[in-house]
């Protein structure tokens, strides 16, 4: 994942880059440029350019990249003026390095037409969303688990249960909506709601890759968002563990249930006899398993078919792609905004005047500003031939031993 560097990293490597004349990439019409600063960075930077560029639109963005020391450094900066060889440039706000990608991003070319569609099924469910998708397939499923048999799979994950917990419960947002303080935090964050020790304090680390866990942190926000003043958010914590305790609760945990972007429901589980070992990472792995479990026996046996939706293509406004990802824009009051989730996978066809390229691309990060969305996508396992296309119609030119690492799907 791309990451913005800190600000005084930024300021050193816009000094660098003039101090050390780093040549700054950038492409335009299937022709590369290579540009240098020509004065010390300030609020504004002024490149000069080695060959001529012709005429730039003002007000738009020049898509660029460096080279120090081996890290790849991606920046945009908006052009102000254009004198002759000389290009004014407002400093960027950020620049990225640990790029996902090795090639610099490009505006689409106008003779390609790019269409996007859905991976699998998609649905309109009356239950709570998120802003992140779960993918739901066999592939984590054990196989000692029939999950057409639902009746007899919840007697199995029960029976399990009691090996470790005191007490469970497995909930259905569809029969009942959230209501308790831990149904609305986990069904509008679909994080799980883990205390090990309600005489501890809850989690402030979340140690999964995949964040998966309401950390302490998370809580006081979600405290805040209920109208908790900043100066009152320890002591509410410590009220609601202790709450916890005087009622006879000991290690607690309450795990989402999700199905794509919805929390369908949870499964709690606890623990009330004084003295027994409290849940630990290990419990609330098995737990997830199980939601995992549950929500795929459900769509396997038609719950969902209800909502399922007609997956018709769309197309996005592409803002710029590369030989390995592309970033594209829907307007805010788009139905997508809902459903274009980091992870989730479109089906991508990429249409040029003598080739189609299809390939699958993730989601790979998304935000947005006051008038559209964005979505970053990195293009997954496009065959080398289609790769070869794709950089020779962007970039003007044939991929050489330097450009390999795209081939073998280093990016």
């Amino acid at each position: 994942m791309a990451t913005p560097v800190g600000r005084i990293e930024k300021e050193f490597l816009l000094k660098v880059m003039y101090d050390e004349k780093l040549p700054i990439m950038y492409i335009k019409d299937r022709t590369e440029y290579v540009l240098t600063l020509e004065h010390p960075a300030t609020a504004d930077l002024i490149f000069r350019c080695a060959k001529t560029i012709g005429r730039l639109r003002l007000n738009t963005k020049l898509h660029m990249l460096f080279n120090y020391k081996g890290q790849v450094i991606d920046f945009n900066a908006e052009i102000v003026s254009q004198k002759e060889e000389l290009i004014y440039c407002k400093s960027p706000d950020v620049l990225y390095k640990n790029l996902d990608r090795n090639y610099l991003r490009v505006d689409a070319p106008s003779d390609l037409k790019i269409l996007f569609t859905f991976q699998g099924d998609r649905y309109n469910l009356a239950f709570p969303k998120v802003n992140e998708y779960e993918s739901v397939g066999a592939d984590d499923i054990r196989r000692n688990l029939d999950t057409r048999d639902f009746t007899g799979l919840i007697k199995q994950i029960t029976g399990s249960l009691k090996n470790f917990a005191d007490g469970f419960k497995i909930v259905n947002f569809r029969d009942k909506k959230p209501e308790t303080m831990e149904e609305r935090i986990v069904s509008e964050t679909g994080k799980a709601l883990f205390i090990p020790s309600t005489v501890s304090f809850l989690p402030k680390v979340d140690p999964y890759p995949k964040k998966r866990i309401i950390t302490e942190d998370l809580f006081k926000r979600y405290l805040e968002t209920t109208g908790v003043g900043t100066t009152f958010l320890d002591e509410n914590c410590a009220r609601f563990l202790k709450n916890k305790f005087n009622d006879g609760i000991f290690s607690d945990a309450w795990v989402p249930l999700l199905f794509h972007e919805y929390v369908i429901g949870y499964i709690h589980i606890w623990i009330d006899t004084q003295g027994k070992l409290p849940f630990d990472f290990s419990a609330l792995d098995t737990v997830y398993q199980y939601a995992k479990v549950l929500a795929f026996s459900l769509k396997e046996n038609g719950y969902f078919e209800h909502g399922k939706v007609k997956n018709e293509p769309f197309e996005g406004r592409i803002l710029d792609i590369s030989a390995s990802g592309l970033l594209f824009a829907c307007p805010l009051n788009s139905t997508l905004m809902t459903t274009l989730l980091v992870d989730a996978e479109l089906s991508v066809g990429i249409l040029a005047p003598n080739r189609t390229v299809s390939v699958v691309a993730r989601i790979v990060r998304r935000f947005k500003d006051k008038t559209a969305g964005y979505f970053g996508c990195r293009f997954m396992g496009m065959a080398p031939e289609d790769v070869r296309f794709l950089f020779e119609h962007l970039y003007g030119r044939q991929i050489d031993d330097d450009d390999s690492a795209i081939i073998t799907g280093q990016v």
